[in-house]
């Protein structure tokens, strides 16, 4: 079978998603499969402007020029090529194919809801509610679909309203293998050596980008609560995108911010280190997709906390310690942080059994997510919509 796979253009910041579009292509291939990645390329986006400009310019060369090209390289392409999208976000590209065997994998629908207004943490201004329009009237011209929770397979269904989908299939995340135990004092050692930080003692951990929904600050006001009466003043590690402003501004008021670390740029291999080294991962997001980090860091032998919201419930099961989502008002956000502050300083003083039970709960959960498990169900999708007869 021959794939094409859309991904999102490489000079954008979309790290998981570039992840994301490597493991189905490489699964494919290593399947048998000749697979070809197809992006829209820097051109006007290369032009030497800043701030809201160059956003603009890379519209154009996403919106305007890649379109015309992919009606180009499509005539190369005989009736039994699928195309494969790796994002629903990427819906303004599925109508050129959508008369031609295509699915659409589906992560989460937060920015369609935060355009019409559900999400007060996230206001979306006028330009903004016409892009997630563009992308919504995109997608509702695929006819296949294959999504990453049962959660997103709902709120795909409340934005498709032209045609009920031909196939609609939910298939979880696989968990990359790199994620795997390690020791945890020698991938404390090597994370020292590499960044200079002593975490020999330990440390808290995050990993995500600057997305609202990721609650980053949140992150550091449970810090900053913990650390008012923490027995052992631990660092406060945040791998990931480097902090927008909002979150410098957080950190500038924390009393404790020389012990709080931003590292940006780091292959996966360090931060499976990260995992493997962590005393706990601190991931309170508002609402997820999925959760990768959540199973990343079981993967990797570290204890988990998040936030009891319905995916990430799912895709703990019964091997994090939950806490409630972060709420609006200041007097709640100070209970909210105590009492999260709370679970943290009772799972650092757990015993060496205590611990080990934690994580060893955590590696049964991970089985559920293996990764050739999932792309052979993936396959299997793949074969049915390409010998479907397109109308």
């Amino acid at each position: 079978m021959k794939i094409i796979v859309f991904t999102h253009p490489p000079f954008l910041e979309h790290k998981s998603m570039h992840r994301y579009a490597h493991m189905l292509g490489e699964g494919m291939k290593k399947r048998g499969h000749k697979v070809s990645y197809w992006t829209a390329s820097p051109l006007f986006f290369k032009i030497p402007v800043s701030g809201a400009l160059k956003k603009w310019l890379s519209y154009v060369d996403q919106y305007i020029v890649f379109p015309l090209l992919l009606k180009y390289r499509m005539r190369r392409n005989d009736e039994h090529t699928l195309y494969v999208f790796t994002d629903h976000a990427l819906g303004p590209w599925i109508p050129a194919v959508a008369h031609k065997p295509h699915v659409v994998h589906c992560h989460d629908f937060m920015a369609q809801f935060s355009a019409e207004g559900k999400f007060v943490e996230n206001a979306v201004g006028w330009s903004g509610r016409q892009f997630q329009s563009l992308i919504r009237r995109g997608f509702n011209k695929g006819r296949h679909f294959i999504s990453i929770s049962e959660k997103t397979q709902s709120d795909l269904h409340f934005f498709l309203s032209e045609k009920a989908p031909i196939t609609s299939k939910m298939i979880h995340n696989g968990l990359n293998p790199i994620f795997k135990p390690h020791s945890q004092l020698d991938a404390r050692i090597r994370l020292t050596v590499r960044t200079g930080i002593d975490m020999m003692d330990g440390y808290l951990l995050h990993v995500g980008g600057n997305q609202w929904y990721k609650n980053r600050q949140g992150v550091i006001e449970i810090y900053n609560t913990w650390r008012k009466s923490a027995r052992w003043p631990l660092p406060l590690l945040l791998f990931g995108s480097k902090p927008n402003k909002a979150l410098s501004d957080c950190y500038e008021k924390s009393p404790y911010k020389r012990d709080i670390h931003f590292i940006s740029g780091m292959p996966d291999c360090v931060i499976h280190l990260a995992y493997a080294g962590a005393s706990l991962l601190l991931f309170p997001s508002y609402s997820e997709g999925f959760g990768w980090p959540v199973i990343e860091a079981m993967g990797s032998g570290c204890m988990v906390l998040t936030t009891d919201e319905e995916t990430l419930r799912v895709v703990c099961s019964d091997a994090a310690f939950l806490i409630p989502v972060r709420p609006q008002l200041p007097e709640d956000i100070e209970q909210w942080a105590e009492f999260a502050a709370h679970i943290v300083s009772r799972v650092l003083a757990f015993s060496d059994s205590e611990r080990t039970q934690v994580i060893e709960r955590g590696f049964a959960n991970v089985k559920r997510f293996d990764a050739e498990a999932k792309l052979n169900e993936i396959e299997e999708i793949y074969k049915t919509i390409v010998n479907i007869p397109t109308t």
